[in-house]
Formats: structure tokens, C-alpha cells, sequence
């Protein structure tokens, strides 16, 4: 119930600019964001990536339905990753991209103009020597994303894959992108989707989650572990007892069990921080206090003492 009402609320425009405009919030904000800008960005990335630990960059959007918003969007990316490649940071910090911040939800040519948006990303990061990951967003959006992943595949083949473990489709797509060269994050999925397309029971999605799990250990990929669910990460490292260090790694989001992520990457894991920054944080902060309830919690407490 609290889920649900949280996802909903992510998604209202009244409550978001209560929540914008409520000072209180900021300070409780910053732990899941690493703030506002770029210069933010890098010297967070900095930090994380001074004790071993990896980052993946998410300039905060979505839902854009500006063409002009969406090549501001671009625009960031191109200079986050020039910064990269200055700071020295590219070979161990790549970036996550929505489709729907570079256009794909544009009601003339959305599609096509998120493909070329998202191949100058992909050709911005081939140059200075990282790597993109196409993000996933709620269900209606899969089919799209996948296809936009294949078209740039074909000249971009490092190009990572989402998929969301919630979603009853995702043990197929985990087959059909479990192939060498092939880069896929698997996550549980933070929005709230229909029981025909999703499972709704908690212990489903972790079944489902292992289930994919398995097909991606078991083929030529990438697999990228993103759960901050010590079970699933358990059951990926005896999954993982037999591949190479650097043919997969472990993912969680900035702020969310620090202390795990820095003992993964000491135990010479491979470890990446998806490192959000931006003014565009409400919907992403809203999904983060859905995903655990210690999250909402934390948010309360924090309000409270600063009240």
C-alpha cells in the first residue's frame, strides 16, 4: 500500500512541487543525489572511485516532451563525459541514459529522434573511452527501448541493457540478450506496473530475479548485479564461482548500503555506483522511498530532527 501510494505520488505534478518547495527536504535529498550539476557529479564520482568502487552517471529527466529539453539532455551528457575524460575518471565511470530525456516520448518521430540523440551519447563515450547503458523505465516502454538498444548495437556493441525482474516477460529477454559482448543490468524495477504484466508479491519478484540470473551467469555476457538484497547478492557470487572477476560485476544505487559496496569491491569485485545528479530528482528521489521502506524511515527521521 505505501508502495503503491509512493509510486503514485512520483508521478503528481501538485505533490511534487510541494515536496520541491518544502526546505526540509533538500538535506535528505542529498543522499541519494549527488547534487545539482556537473562540477557535483565529478567530485562525487571522485570519492567513490578513490576506495575501488565504479560509478555509472544518470543526469536526472524523463518523460521530456520538448525537442529542445531533449537536446539540453544530449548537451549535458556530452559535457559530463568531456569531464570524465578530463578528470581522468572515463576508464572506470561510464553513463546511464532514459530514452525518454533524449525524445523518445516526442509525439512526432520519438523514437527515430531518441535513436540519434542516444547514438551522439554513444559516439561522445566511444571517444573518450567509456561505455553507455540504456536505463528502463515502466513496461510500455520495453519493447521501444530494446529496439533502440539493437539499432545502436550495430555500431556501438558495448551498449548495456536494463531489464526489470518484476516484469513477467524479463526471463525471455534475459535469453535473448544473454549472448558475448552482450551487457545487461538486472534490477527488480522501481514503477508501478499492472498484475498482467508484473508480478506483485515481493517473494515472486526474488524468484524471478534468480531465475534470470541464472540464464545471464550461464551464457557469454555481462551480467550486472544490481540489488542491494544481500540473498540475490549472495546467490549471484556462488552463481559467479566460476567466471572470471571482470566478467561481471555488482551494482547499487549512491547512498544505499555504502559500507557493503565498499566491502564487495574489497573482497576485488567488481563494484559500480549509479551516481543521479541534476535538478530533475523528485520522480527518481519518490521511487528510492518506494523501493524500502527504511528509506521512508530514514526520510521521516531526517524531517523530524531538522524540524
Amino acid at each position: 500500500m505505501l508502495r503503491s501510494t509512493l509510486l503514485a505520488a512520483s508521478r503528481s505534478g501538485a505533490i511534487r512541487g510541494l515536496v520541491e518547495r518544502t526546505p526540509l527536504t533538500r538535506p535528505v535529498v542529498k543522499r541519494f543525489i549527488s547534487g545539482d550539476d556537473v562540477d557535483a557529479a565529478i567530485a562525487t564520482t571522485g570519492e567513490v572511485l578513490a576506495d575501488g568502487r565504479l560509478v555509472t552517471l544518470d543526469h536526472l529527466g524523463e518523460d521530456t516532451r520538448d525537442a529542445a529539453q531533449a537536446t539540453a539532455t544530449v548537451d549535458a551528457y556530452l559535457e559530463l563525459l568531456r569531464r570524465l575524460e578530463t578528470a581522468g575518471y572515463a576508464d572506470r565511470a561510464e553513463v546511464s541514459v532514459k530514452l525518454s530525456a533524449v525524445g523518445q516520448f516526442l509525439p512526432v518521430d520519438g523514437e527515430k529522434i531518441a535513436l540519434e540523440n542516444a547514438r551522439r551519447i554513444c559516439a561522445a563515450a566511444g571517444v573518450v573511452g567509456t561505455t553507455v547503458t540504456l536505463d528502463m523505465e515502466d513496461h510500455t516502454t520495453t519493447d521501444s527501448t530494446l529496439g533502440i538498444l539493437r539499432e545502436l548495437r550495430v555500431d556501438f556493441p558495448w551498449v548495456g541493457a536494463v531489464l526489470q525482474a518484476y516484469l513477467k516477460r524479463t526471463e525471455q529477454d534475459c535469453r535473448d540478450l544473454a549472448h558475448a559482448g552482450s551487457r545487461v543490468r538486472l534490477c527488480k524495477g522501481a514503477y508501478q506496473e499492472p498484475a498482467s504484466v508484473a508480478f506483485q508479491d515481493k517473494a515472486e519478484v526474488d524468484l524471478s530475479y534468480v531465475r534470470c540470473l541464472k540464464v545471464l551467469m550461464a551464457g557469454e555476457g555481462y551480467p550486472m548485479v544490481a540489488s542491494h538484497d544481500p540473498r540475490l547478492i549472495a546467490i549471484a557470487a556462488d552463481l559467479a564461482s566460476g567466471r572470471a572477476k571482470d566478467s561481471y560485476e555488482f551494482q547499487m544505487l549512491y547512498g544505499i548500503r555504502p559500507e557493503e559496496q565498499r566491502r564487495i569491491a574489497a573482497e576485488g569485485n567488481r563494484m559500480r555506483v549509479y551516481l543521479p545528479y541534476g535538478d530533475e530528482w523528485y520522480g527518481y528521489f519518490m521511487r528510492r522511498l518506494a523501493e524500502r521502506p527504511a528509506n521512508v524511515a530514514f526520510f521521516l527521521r531526517a524531517l523530524v530532527s531538522r524540524n
